[in-house]
């Protein structure tokens, strides 16, 4: 992976994107309703099958589906799904005519080779480059403020009305939200979890996420296993990300830099992702905007591993039967 002519990379300056950014924010009509741009080009190794498309609820319904009906339901207006060419088909035919009465759809590619100008696939990448290479991949479709969701987490009614919320209020200039949730309410009891875990200062805006990839239940309590085989106790309260996220597109140009400087940074790893969680560190570090926590008091589920879907299974069944979703999703299909 190269700059072309080995050209050195072109950073604009801090002020050029201010201005790219306040040009976005003069045009954008704060009146439109929120997109909700779904993340659902993963692989799910450690699932073993493509669990976006799983069926979970009575009808054959999908985790997604319920991130859509809530989406509805809390006003947003538009939802992009963000996916792999190789389920195009197979995700288009089992999405694109179920919400046409309730909502627009879009799609995005998440492909391999859709680089920054000058940059070329690495020989022998198969990787997907992560969450926020997702993100990256659908500037040039969304021209509103939006909401970033993982397509295979169940994140509750609550989580999307507080994030619609946030993004109708007119947030100030340069202000990102971030529904975080308690480590306690994410927890698969059949393995350990990636969590984003979360520091916030006396305002609730966030000061870092610092990514614990081995957390597990164990006699202990809740344990982080380190890359140097060390343990580290949580207590389950502590607010983690789960990528539920809301920007304005004006934070585009910040994605293009920091991919740009990740792709400079990992010419040869093939293993490097681009990590949404990182983009937001950068901005709130380098004090480019500001992240506001919005608590969810929902208990978040979803399928890490096959064991997880009796649970998912389980789980919506109690929603239904408490009258919170109806038993059949979209009875118009």
């Amino acid at each position: 992976m190269k700059k072309a002519n080995n050209e050195p990379l072109d950073k604009p300056p801090l002020r050029q994107l201010r201005q790219t950014f306040y040009n976005f924010e003069l045009h954008e009509n704060l009146n439109n309703k929120p997109t909700l741009l779904i993340l659902a080009a993963g692989m799910a190794t450690r699932y073993g099958g493509l669990k976006q498309l799983e069926h979970f609820g009575p009808h054959g319904e999908k985790i997604l589906d319920y991130s859509v009906f809530d989406a509805v339901k809390a006003g947003f207006g538009k939802v992009v799904f963000v996916i792999q060419e190789s389920i195009e088909a197979e995700f288009k035919q089992a999405t694109a005519h179920k919400y046409a009465d309730s909502i627009k759809v879009d799609y995005v590619l998440q492909d391999l080779n859709n680089l920054p100008h000058g940059f070329t696939l690495p020989e022998n990448r198969v990787k997907p480059w992560g969450t926020g290479h997702a993100v990256w991949a659908a500037a040039s479709t969304i021209k509103e403020p939006f909401a970033v969701i993982n397509g295979d987490d169940f994140y509750g009614r609550q989580s999307f009305q507080l994030m619609a919320d946030f993004l109708r209020s007119s947030p100030p200039e340069r202000q990102y939200g971030m529904v975080g949730f308690q480590l306690k309410n994410t927890l698969s009891p059949h393995g350990a979890v990636s969590r984003g875990i979360c520091e916030l200062d006396g305002r609730n805006n966030l000061v870092s996420v610092t990514e614990q990839t081995h957390l597990a239940l164990s006699d202990k309590g809740i344990v982080a296993q380190t890359n140097e085989q060390q343990e580290v106790l949580f207590t389950g309260e502590e607010m983690v990300s789960m990528n539920l996220m809301g920007f304005t597109p004006g934070v585009f140009p910040y994605f293009n830099l920091y991919f740009k400087d990740f792709l400079a940074k990992h010419p040869y790893n093939l293993e490097a992702e681009f990590y949404l969680p990182d983009v937001l560190n950068r901005l709130v570090q380098s004090g480019e905007a500001q992240v506001k926590v919005l608590a969810s008091a929902e208990k978040w589920f979803g399928v890490t591993y096959p064991a997880d879907k009796a649970v998912v299974i389980r789980n919506i069944h109690n929603l239904i039967s408490a009258g919170v979703y109806p038993e059949n999703l979209w009875p118009q299909e």
